[in-house]
């Protein structure tokens, strides 16, 4: 029971210390760069030794790739409870959509310089970790892709819906919509900016809806 529990501590502290790392990466990018952005300071500003950002990660393209798919992967999480919990509540999938909608602007709200990242390596070509944003991306994707095709097979949407551009362009809507929330229009809340894409997504952006 003993080597149970310091098994479990271990891996919760490796895990904490991960997630400083994740932070400290996510925010020095932003600021100044991948290519200027050193171990050094990534160490520094989780306030771990330099041989602990090797100890987790075998280099710091290897820390960013990793914090690629940790962040998404929240994302993509994040828009998949959204849509069960409205199945669980017999709602329909317009209402999923709007739900996993909600869900996006909530992440990027908490995580912004994970979100700027992101949204800059996607046009991005000549990383080593293209590949794997790729396969991240395409996971966020079919989270609404899957909601798409259920709503399509239920009669709620037109089978003339193409699925695969649809969901891509709900995700970008999202992203690009919430990066200019929060870059331009600082003022605005939430409920706010969610009421005018939810708008949007319902057709009623003429108000005559």
């Amino acid at each position: 029971m003993e080597s149970s529990s310091t098994a479990s501590q271990s891996g919760s502290r490796r895990e904490a210390t991960r997630q400083k790392l994740y932070e400290a990466a996510v925010t020095l990018i932003a600021e100044q760069g991948f290519s200027a952005t050193t171990v050094d300071e990534i160490a520094e500003r989780a306030g771990v030794a330099k041989g602990t950002v090797y100890y987790n990660f075998a280099s710091k393209s290897v820390l960013f790739e990793e914090l690629l798919r940790h962040g998404v992967g929240l994302l993509t999480a994040s828009l998949r409870e959204a849509a069960e919990r409205t199945a669980r509540e017999g709602r329909g999938r317009v209402d999923a959509l709007d739900a996993m909608i909600r869900a996006g602007l909530v992440f990027i709200d908490r995580y912004p310089a994970f979100t700027q990242l992101y949204v800059a390596e996607l046009w991005r070509t000549n990383r080593a970790w293209q590949s794997t944003l790729l396969v991240v991306r395409q996971q966020a994707v079919a989270v609404v892709e899957g909601v798409l095709r259920e709503g399509v097979a239920g009669g709620e949407f037109s089978e003339e819906i193409d699925v695969p551009l649809t969901a891509a362009a709900l995700v970008g809507m999202v992203l690009v919509a919430a990066l200019d929330w929060k870059a331009f229009q600082p003022e605005r809340s939430l409920d706010d900016v969610h009421a005018a894409l939810s708008r949007l997504l319902q057709g009623r952006v003429s108000g005559r809806g």
